[in-house]
């Protein structure tokens, strides 16, 4: 925000304002939704275990890609020796059928993919996103309109036909997880790109934009400077619902055959080849499965929390753990503008105001 709107005086008005940080106020309404907090520690564990899936692989002393024949039993069609799909000392899940390899390196190796993969595709949806929506806000009319019919064409496109199109189409020497970060990205930024436009539109009618515009400033310094600070919050809080649809697009790809090829480890890839073991070896199922579930809930639910916390007049769609009452609690015993009663303005819009009237009296009473 321009500086004149934020440190204003005049003659005999005082109009500081008690200031709270915006980043304080969020993690006090964050910290107050338990459900949010839960989902936040189990979404970094999945991260710390993604990170050092390699030195808790080479903990148990297996790897990803090694081979185990000696582990499985042939003449039943490859269903893992012993009990618990061959739970052992070694082999801390059991192995894959058919291939011997060890499950457990397959699942923390998957979970690095999945997660990278998921991460990559965000990172270029609210890239394109933000400057396609920029674009067609601060732009002329036609800028806008054009860039709004081909935001419209990308939103009418099917995910999963138009990846399952080009991921054909790819030779197999490009690396796997890449290509299906960008298809997913490139192909699903039109959200986030009607999202900015829109808050946007809202935005550039402000007191400070237009303070900013007639200082003189260009059209990408007042983006940079004035607009993508008000930005932050919606496009942080559609980042954290993005990553949970991501997580399952990359999974559903792969579960078809066109997204992350074997032997590269991936919760959807590890799905695919599980689905007809589901009775012999019912763990090489269920436990990427259920990694796969816990993970899209958790970031489900930590994206509420964020959306909840970064717009408290927005209502949370959990009915559990959200805790309302201390998230009010938290929001009335942190420091606010003060507010009159009969005006319901706050302190700095009575300032602004004021700072208003001041400059319309010296123009009356100046004759020049």
């Amino acid at each position: 925000m321009s500086e004149a709107l934020v440190a204003s005086q005049t003659a005999g008005t005082d109009l500081s304002v008690p200031a709270v940080s915006g980043a304080r106020q969020f993690w006090r309404r964050l910290r107050a939704q338990r459900a949010a907090l839960v989902a936040a520690a189990v979404v970094a564990l999945l991260v710390l275990v993604a990170l050092a899936a390699p030195l808790l692989t080479a903990i148990e002393g297996q790897d990803p890609f090694t081979y185990h024949p000696s582990l499985i039993d042939s003449a039943r069609g490859g269903v893992p020796t012993g009990s618990f799909g061959g739970i052992t000392g070694g082999h801390w899940l059991g192995v894959e059928p058919q291939t011997g390899r060890d499950l457990f390196a397959r699942l923390v190796y998957g979970a690095r993919v999945s997660l990278g993969v998921a991460l990559g595709a965000t990172v270029v949806q609210v890239f394109v996103g933000v400057v396609i929506g920029v674009a067609a806000g601060l732009g002329n009319r036609w800028v806008d309109q054009v860039l709004s019919r081909v935001t419209d064409i990308i939103v009418a496109m099917p995910l999963m036909i138009m990846s399952l199109a080009l991921l054909a189409i790819v030779p197999d020497s490009f690396p796997r997880p890449l290509l299906v970060a960008l298809v997913i990205g490139l192909i699903a930024w039109g959200n986030v790109a009607k999202i900015v436009r829109a808050q946007t539109l809202t935005l550039k009618e402000l007191d400070y934009v237009a303070a900013a515009r007639l200082s003189g400033w260009g059209t990408w310094r007042i983006a940079r400077r004035e607009l993508l600070p008000g930005l932050a919050a919606p496009v942080i809080t559609y980042s954290a619902l993005l990553f949970p649809m991501n997580i399952s697009a990359e999974a559903a790809l792969s579960f078809l055959g066109v997204g992350v090829k074997p032997p590269t480890p991936s919760w959807g890839q590890m799905l695919t080849a599980a689905d007809v073991w589901y009775q012999a070896a019912p763990q090489y199922l269920l436990l990427p499965a259920g990694a796969l579930f816990v993970t899209v809930l958790s970031l489900t639910v930590l994206g509420d929390g964020v959306r909840t916390a970064l717009d408290p007049r927005a209502a949370s769609r959990l009915r559990v753990g959200t805790g309302r009452k201390r998230e009010a609690k938290a929001d009335a015993s942190g420091k606010k503008p003060a507010v009159d009663a009969g005006s319901g303005q706050s302190t700095v819009d009575q300032g602004v105001n004021t700072i208003k009237s001041a400059d319309a009296n010296a123009a009356k009473e100046d004759p020049a």
